[in-house]
């Protein structure tokens, strides 16, 4: 898996843009990705704040994360500009019948796979060594371009879920 996610994203748009990522409960196939894809074109063309055009990108990485990103430099994202981002990906969820909202789903890179644990299982799946305390993790809790770019795949230790992980000396040897 080619992890270069970072050279997807716009360089001109401001490291404080703001970061929506919706995690798919499931790998996109190719023509729903493609079609994925012409919708959030359409979309972004459309997409408003007050009448004003959005500076927006959207983007589907991995074949499971919608990304949307507003660079609000020229235009702050207003509730009804992310409420109409809200519709699209509910509108997705329903069309493709997949789970884009579900924040208790983690995801981690496995043997160069996108493999998906729910958080009750965190523990189970380190003891079990499914995943180890260094896994890398898609963090989705990332809210602008910079954290985006620089830690929305980062080791597990190194995220807030390093306080939800038993210490070694608790886990099945």
């Amino acid at each position: 898996m080619n992890m270069d996610y970072a050279s997807l994203v716009p360089a001109d748009f401001s490291d404080h843009s703001r970061v929506w990522i919706y995690q798919s409960n499931r790998l996109f196939t190719l023509g729903e990705a493609l079609q994925l894809e012409d919708r959030l074109v359409t979309f972004l063309q459309s997409w408003n704040t007050h009448g004003t055009p959005v500076k927006g990108f959207g983007n589907l990485f991995f074949g499971q994360f919608i990304v949307l990103m507003a660079d609000e430099t020229a235009a702050g994202v207003s509730g009804c500009s992310t409420d109409s981002s809200v519709r699209l990906i509910k509108e997705i969820e329903k069309d493709f019948g997949v789970t884009l909202f579900d924040r208790q789903l983690l995801a981690f890179l496995v043997k160069g796979k996108v493999q998906l644990i729910p958080l009750a299982q965190l523990n189970y799946a380190i003891e079990h060594r499914f995943i180890e305390p260094d896994s890398l993790y898609f963090d989705n809790t990332v809210q602008h371009k910079k954290e985006f770019v620089g830690r929305w795949i980062t080791p597990l230790n190194s995220s807030w879920l390093a306080a939800r992980i038993r210490p070694a000396t608790q886990r099945v040897q």
